[in-house]
């Protein structure tokens, strides 16, 4: 990275695709259009072996939760439980029975998470051109609500960057572009086929628990992730690649190293082409399975907690091959 400014995003953005417009004026789900009824049943077809993995990492455990430097971990607290009648805080139940209750507090992108397209912009504003004003006090658009509404459910295929640069995790500030993903996916022997669902393994999670400490963790940044490179936009609009996910909280390198430049990927493909991101996968247990039998595609479904007004939501995904 030069000494030079840095560039604002409307300038190193300037002639990439934008597909603002295209599924209508009033669209707030983006490039999870993409995913009809075609590709759901054609998804069925990774349906091979019926075993089933979920993909969230764990929320609240006493090891650990991986989370942003800027955010806090999820906290769940217990409101009622046993002790709660021991100490006489809670009136009979007629019959006897008893119940705990507890509340959890978390930033919405505090564990495994989708972000609304309405998470990222700049030039004042977001997917399919709504105004930024829109964001105040909530997203009145382009929020989680609607593509918590839809789901998101098609082939889903599994890019596992360590295993091919023959690493157990890539190192803090490690990059990869699209041409790093295909090539992934040639040594794996799958087919990358338009509308798939991507999702990429850095191994951060095994780097995570490694780790002894949250600050220790957050001391590693920048974390390793995609980066911008000429044709990056184009490739996933050819593609038509509706979601990326990945094991690192950003999904992109958190500072890009050529610009300086901050959330380019995010505004590259979040907010100009409206393809969704998802974070903080779990991705060992897939990754070991399809390491296994050598099939990386698989039958994928997910769908994000319906919050209003929200900038993301977190999601509990399943891959079933």
């Amino acid at each position: 990275m030069s000494d030079q400014p840095v560039k604002q995003l409307s300038e190193i953005l300037s002639g990439a695709p934008v597909s603002w417009g295209r599924w209508g004026s009033d669209d707030e789900i983006g490039a999870l259009n993409l995913l009809g009824p075609k590709e759901v049943l054609a998804a069925a077809a990774s349906l091979r072996q019926g075993r089933v993995f979920t993909l969230q990492t764990r929320m609240c455990d006493p090891a650990g939760d991986p989370f942003a430097p800027h955010r806090q971990r999820p906290v769940r607290v217990n409101v009622q439980d046993q002790g709660t009648w021991r100490g006489g805080l809670a009136p009979d139940i007629p019959g006897g029975g008893r119940f705990a209750d507890d509340y959890l507090t978390t930033h919405v992108q505090g564990s495994t998470n989708y972000d609304a397209l309405g998470h990222v912009w700049y030039d004042d504003r977001l997917y399919n051109g709504y105004d930024a004003d829109t964001t105040i006090g909530g997203l009145v658009r382009d929020s989680i609500l609607p593509i918590a509404e839809h789901g998101v459910v098609g082939r889903g295929v599994l890019l596992d960057l360590a295993r091919h640069r023959g690493k157990r995790y890539l190192d803090s500030g490690e990059t990869y572009t699209h041409h790093d993903l295909e090539a992934a996916a040639e040594r794996q022997g799958v087919e990358l086929r338009k509308r798939d669902i991507l999702l990429v393994r850095t191994g951060r999670t095994v780097f995570f628990r490694e780790t002894p400490t949250a600050a220790e963790f957050h001391a590693s940044w920048p974390e390793p992730g995609l980066v911008y490179a000429p044709g990056l936009a184009e490739w996933f609009q050819e593609w038509e690649i509706p979601n990326i996910g990945s094991d690192t909280i950003g999904v992109e390198a958190s500072l890009d190293p050529e610009t300086g430049a901050k959330l380019l990927v995010h505004s590259a493909l979040m907010r100009n082409l409206g393809v969704l991101f998802l974070e903080i996968c779990d991705l060992e247990a897939l990754a070991e399975d399809c390491a296994a039998d050598g099939q990386w595609d698989f039958f994928y479904v997910a769908a994000p907690l319906k919050i209003v007004h929200a900038t993301g939501a977190p999601v509990n995904p399943v891959a079933i091959k």
